[in-house]
């Protein structure tokens, strides 16, 4: 309930003694440093929880012959993971040709390679899936070969003369 008398125009010691024109300061620096603290805290923690632990990209692809592509792609990671790329080939209709899980295992924080993938015929699109560290990666899309058929063994290699 609201007073008629306005609590300024009172003495000063009238003011002190009813506690009248006294900001808590101290109160409200504390609320201020924990807010900014918590937003802080919850800054850091959204940061660590989108920012990929491992980053890759596709560089170049060519499709040598019908049963080979050349996938060159980047991996940036900490350098004490072992990383797990998979890497595939499809055909005109998006069938896939070509799939392969890729170990990259520890030691430099980039990564640049090559990798020969054999296919079953000529790739249209050649891609990097994903790439995760520690373990293959289990939420990714499985191999689409059509019923029936066998994935080509892994990795592409000459054919050794007869």
């Amino acid at each position: 309930m609201s007073s008629a008398i306005d609590g300024r125009s009172l003495p000063p010691d009238l003011q002190a003694r009813y506690g009248i024109g006294r900001r808590p300061w101290g109160v409200i620096l504390v609320g201020v440093l924990a807010a900014v603290g918590f937003v802080g805290a919850m800054g850091f923690v959204t940061f660590q929880l989108i920012s990929p632990r491992v980053t890759y990209e596709l560089l170049a692809w060519d499709d040598i012959a019908p049963d080979r592509v050349d996938i060159t792609f980047e991996v940036r990671r900490a350098a004490e993971w072992d990383v797990y790329c998979v890497l595939r080939a499809q055909d005109e209709s998006r069938t896939d040709v070509g799939y392969v899980v890729v170990p990259i295992p520890r030691g430099s924080t980039y990564v640049q390679q090559t990798y020969s993938l054999r296919t079953l015929a000529p790739a249209y699109v050649a891609e990097v899936l994903t790439c995760e560290a520690g373990a293959p990666p289990e939420r990714v899309v499985p191999p689409q070969f059509p019923p029936g058929v066998v994935p080509p063994d892994q990795p592409w290699a000459p054919a050794e003369p007869a």
